[in-house]
């Protein structure tokens, strides 16, 4: 068993992590709301964009750590708004595909621009060495909630 110690840093990175998370969420919305764009639907172009090939709801979410039914309120509005658009997936007919629109790779490149800027001013406060030494943290406390089934595909 971990010492106290452990456990109490543990659980302080946690209660970070998730104000972080508001914090990040919040200022996303902040970000692109110009754009016409909220944190949550920026995710989605991103998770999108990121991809080699189109992506059915449940891949998205999962790739972006949400639900699919949190993927899915989201690419129903992208869709309404023209940014993403759906079509039939061949391996799961319930389960359509998607892709940006060039509306939509255009407004997530104007997002990812505002982001870059921003990035880039936040780095002055933040060292490569330190931003990749929490992001290794970060990602070795997820592989262990996967491994012990807390986060699944499902949940994630």
């Amino acid at each position: 068993m971990k010492s106290d110690t452990t456990v109490q840093t543990l659980t302080d990175l946690t209660l970070t992590v998730f104000r972080l998370n508001g914090a990040l969420l919040q200022w996303g919305d902040r970000l692109v709301e110009p754009l016409g764009l909220t944190s949550a639907r920026w995710q989605m172009l991103g998770a999108i964009a990121l991809a080699r090939a189109p992506l059915s709801a449940p891949q998205v979410g999962e790739s972006m750590g949400v639900s699919r039914q949190g993927a899915q309120k989201q690419l129903n509005l992208l869709v309404e708004q023209g940014l993403v658009e759906s079509f039939a997936n061949p391996a799961h007919r319930r389960s359509p595909l998607y892709r940006l629109t060039a509306r939509g790779q255009h407004r997530y490149e104007r997002a990812q621009a505002l982001w870059r800027t921003r990035a880039a001013a936040f780095g002055a406060h933040l060292s490569a060495s330190r931003s990749a030494a929490a992001m290794a943290t970060l990602e070795g406390l997820l592989r262990q909630l996967q491994v012990n089934g807390v986060a699944s595909e499902d949940e994630s």
